[in-house]
């Protein structure tokens, strides 16, 4: 075993006590040397031990790095929308993918997978029924009959013979792509001006896409291909936050949540069988933070019997939607403070720091989210305003779940280098990287958000070790047991292994 470098850390803290204490040091080159070290150190994955062959992975990755933080059209410092093209085609983007990158532990149900899928297989089947609203989006509905009228929707056409009519459909799948996506060609700052505008925007494509994905045969059909395309970007596990919406069939009778859940679980248990090297799914239980009081008490007690029904799958409970306008945590105390005082185990994860105004009722949340025993900080953006909470988090182990494309097109910050989570990463705070909607951001399952970090918070000093440590991460901070997390980290490094050796040829090459 190599280590990537020495580094004389006590000596090195000893000079710099020295400066502090007012005795003058100089230009030392030395200190300078060894404070530079020390600092390198104490990054994600500073102290990370690697062999030779990940020392020479390192230095074509340095290499990939630097071509890219050579450009004039930096793509961190972008709008992912305009930097998409530019990352893809991006030699380090192409090994980023490659690399087997653990678990993703944030991410939603219907925002996994790839748009194009949605429309060119779910709103192509028979019985698929679409109304335009008053508000310029669209809805759908499978049914064997004409489906009832719906409130401000014009009413509705079956697709099958409004494309038969059009003849050329082209235009039409277009404008539908268009309302189930934030993606745009257009200028991004121009279509989304204010973060009000792109919430919107987000929360009226859940709505378009809402008819299509809880149609029981799209349904498994959709959870399969997530896990298809998850597992073609290198990513092993799932924590999936998800509503367990009512899902309908074609006569229109519905499912309670219990039978979606078992549906995930099952279809979890059939991708294994035919992918070994996949270590599983795992669901979090959600609802919305702009609901009643009443209806999160009821949607809690619900958590606490299906986590009793499904131990192994259900990991938990956590609250979504738009952070600055839903209620806060400290609302719902009474609500998330049932199971302590039933005697039950449910565990949070909830999403916390989701803003940029400080000082709100709003802005507590991360205070309150420790308070609640979160397991896990969905976003944190935040973080860096609250010391007593970092300092929670770290001494807990409460890793921060990092989304940096959502965090950018939601509007919290426009260049990711100069994200929150870039001192965390420079701290070795824990945390984690993750995807949050990728489907509404048009980025790939996981490698985009892994190259905006890597290049964008990690700057020229983040390296293999940094990536290496993200993906033991993702594994070691997720809701897995320790032994599933040992089983699942002994998979993560056969695969991590053949990744290392594989491009050390390439790099010959």
């Amino acid at each position: 075993m190599a280590v990537r470098l020495q580094r004389p850390l006590v000596a090195a803290a000893c000079l710099f006590l020295c400066c502090l204490a007012g005795v003058r040091c100089g230009p030392d080159p030395r200190l300078r040397k060894e404070l530079i070290d020390l600092e390198a150190s104490m990054q994600i994955g500073g102290r990370m031990v690697l062999t030779d062959a990940e020392q020479r992975l390192d230095a074509l990755l340095a290499k990939l790095k630097q071509d890219e933080m050579s450009r004039k059209d930096f793509p961190p410092s972008m709008h992912f929308f305009k930097a998409r093209r530019l990352i893809q085609a991006s030699p380090l983007f192409g090994l980023l993918q490659e690399m087997p990158k653990g678990a993703v532990l944030h991410v939603h149900d219907f925002a996994m997978v790839d748009v194009e899928w949605l429309v060119k297989n779910a709103t192509y089947r028979p019985n698929c029924y679409m109304c335009f609203t008053d508000s310029a989006s669209v809805r759908f509905v499978f049914a064997s009959q004409g489906p009832k009228p719906v409130e401000r929707c014009s009413p509705w056409v079956l697709l099958e013979s409004l494309r038969a009519k059009m003849g050329n459909a082209t235009k039409l799948d277009n404008s539908i792509r268009g309302n189930l996506t934030l993606f745009t060609d257009r200028d991004p700052e121009t279509e989304y001006p204010s973060q009000d505008v792109v919430w919107n925007r987000f929360e009226a494509a859940f709505g378009a896409l809402w008819g299509l994905v809880t149609f029981a045969p799209v349904f498994r059909d959709y959870y399969m291909e997530a896990l298809n395309q998850f597992y073609a970007d290198n990513v092993m596990y799932l924590e999936l936050r998800a509503l367990l919406p009512q899902v309908y069939e074609l006569d229109g009778c519905t499912h309670d949540q219990a039978w979606t859940l078992q549906t995930y679980q099952d279809l979890t248990k059939e991708f294994i069988s035919t992918h070994p090297d996949f270590y599983g799914a795992r669901i979090i239980f959600t609802n919305h933070r702009h609901a009643k009081l009443s209806v999160v008490t009821e949607a809690v007690k619900k958590a606490m019997q299906l986590q009793k029904d499904f131990p192994d799958f259900l990991a938990g409970f956590d609250l979504v939607g738009r952070e600055d306008q839903g209620k806060t945590l400290w609302y719902f105390r009474d609500a998330l403070a049932l199971p302590a005082e039933k005697g039950a185990t449910l565990p949070y994860f909830f999403h916390a720091g989701e803003t940029n105004f400080e000082g709100t009722e709003v802005d507590q949340n991360l205070l309150d989210a420790l308070l609640l025993n979160t397991s896990r900080i969905g976003h944190g953006f935040a973080l860096q305003r609250h010391p007593v909470a970092k300092d929670l988090s770290r001494k807990r182990r409460v890793a921060v779940e990092v989304c940096p494309i959502s965090n950018q097109v939601l509007k919290l910050v426009k260049d990711l280098r100069n994200h929150p989570a870039t001192a965390l990463m420079m701290e070795d705070h824990p945390l984690v990287i993750s995807s949050d909607d990728p489907a509404m951001f048009g980025s790939s399952p996981l490698s985009s958000d892994f190259y905006e970090a890597f290049v964008g918070f990690g700057g020229v000093k983040s390296h293999v070790g940094s990536l290496k440590q993200l993906a033991i991460n993702s594994i070691r901070f997720s809701a897995l047991t320790p032994k599933q997390q040992e089983e699942a980290l002994v998979l993560w490094q056969r695969k991590w292994t053949k990744f290392v050796a594989k491009n050390q040829v390439l790099k010959t090459n």
